[in-house]
């Protein structure tokens, strides 16, 4: 009879100790995650999850040719910088990671049987384009959403607005809003008009299907749609971005 409180005893201590080593792996992962965090805020990335899954496994089954060129927010046009966020994330400036009458929109949605759609905020997607895979699923979002939130604190928005339209996706291995200009437009980004900004917004969604230029007649909609929001925000809604 002496046996069963030694050896409830003994799982007790056993449960103890694994807690505890769980409890320390997770501050571990947590200070390593923040410490890298905190370096990216003041060090570009030199590659991301997205682009190097690309690279690996590109969706034509093929291999591709990555451009990338990193500028700073302070030279990219506000046209470019207001024409994506009306066109991904018009409450930018006002979540903190996460758009919650989004999320609940989602939700409505995944009730009635409706495949899980995006609904992230320009926060999660760079989140996503940093750290996580591919596939769209409720583990992914799940982790975008808690990323995001800690994004957030330590990042301010003008560093995630320059982060994201430096390494989000324009066409098949392009990178970045100054490599988008040259790839589809042949010119420097500061030469483009409001309207092949616009197009290269309108990509975002499948920038593997879409084109900006000659763009189809759905890209030619969008673009005029994100124009219109544009004008609807104006840029003094860039503001509490930028800070300028």
């Amino acid at each position: 009879m002496a046996r069963k409180p030694r050896k409830k005893a003994r799982l007790s201590r056993l449960y103890k100790r694994l807690s505890r080593w769980i409890f320390l792996l997770f501050i571990a992962f947590f200070t390593l995650l923040s410490a890298l965090l905190l370096t990216l805020r003041f060090v570009d990335p030199p590659t991301w999850s997205w682009k190097l899954q690309r690279e690996f496994n590109p969706p034509l089954d093929h291999s591709i040719e990555s451009l990338h060129v990193w500028w700073d927010l302070a030279y990219i046009p506000a046209a470019m910088q207001l024409a994506v966020i009306a066109s991904e994330d018009q409450n930018f400036p006002n979540h903190k990671g996460i758009d919650f009458n989004a999320v609940q929109q989602v939700l409505r949605d995944a009730e009635r049987g409706r495949t899980l759609r995006g609904a992230s905020t320009l926060t999660q997607q760079t989140v996503k384009n940093l750290f996580l895979w591919q596939r769209r699923d409720w583990s992914r979002k799940l982790l975008e959403g808690g990323l995001a939130f800690l994004l957030e604190l330590m990042w301010n928005k003008e560093r995630i607005l320059e982060v994201y339209l430096n390494i989000v996706e324009f066409g098949p291995g392009v990178y970045g809003v100054a490599a988008a200009s040259e790839y589809w437009y042949q010119l420097p980004l500061d030469r483009l008009t409001v309207n092949q900004m616009a197009r290269l917004a309108a990509l975002l969604p499948n920038p593997w299907h879409y084109r900006a230029e000659p763009p189809t007649p759905y890209i030619i909609e969008r673009a005029g749609w994100i124009e219109q929001q544009m004008d609807q925000l104006g840029y003094v809604w860039l503001i509490p971005v930028t800070g300028e």
